[in-house]
């Protein structure tokens, strides 16, 4: 089981059983919407997450057509995307989680649009456009 919360701690949730890998996304959207130079996905199957808190402070907005991104509308911090692609899968923000992870970086996708004041300096597969499949 983990746990996980937004910082103002208004939205808390918990996840079962053992995360996926971790993706490093590297497009401009997510640079923007994390204000950082990547940001560092989860996806987890919404069967195993549960909200234990603050359902009603989640806000989403459409930055795509058919891409959601919600965070807590108090305290603004970023919390999952999910694509109508992909149903009943929510990637979530690997700094939200409270306990130390045993899963770790799979890959770097959207590099060709990473920022240029990052390097990437890891042996980890590196994707110029979408994730894999």
């Amino acid at each position: 089981m983990y746990t996980g919360s937004c910082l103002c701690d208004g939205v808390a949730f918990e996840i079962a059983g053992e995360l996926e890998p971790i993706q490093v996304c590297h497009c401009q959207q997510c640079r923007k919407a994390q204000g950082t130079a990547l940001v560092t996905n989860i996806p987890v199957s919404t069967d195993k997450l549960r909200w234990l808190r603050g359902e009603d402070l989640l806000k989403s907005f459409e930055s795509t057509p058919g891409k959601q991104r919600v965070f807590c509308r108090e305290c603004g911090s970023p919390l999952y995307s999910c694509l109508e692609a992909l149903p009943g899968v929510v990637r979530i923000r690997a700094g939200l989680l409270n306990e130390p992870l045993k899963t770790r970086p799979a890959f770097h996708f959207f590099v060709a649009s990473a920022c240029n004041w990052w390097q990437i300096n890891d042996d980890l597969p590196q994707y110029q456009e979408g994730r894999p499949v």
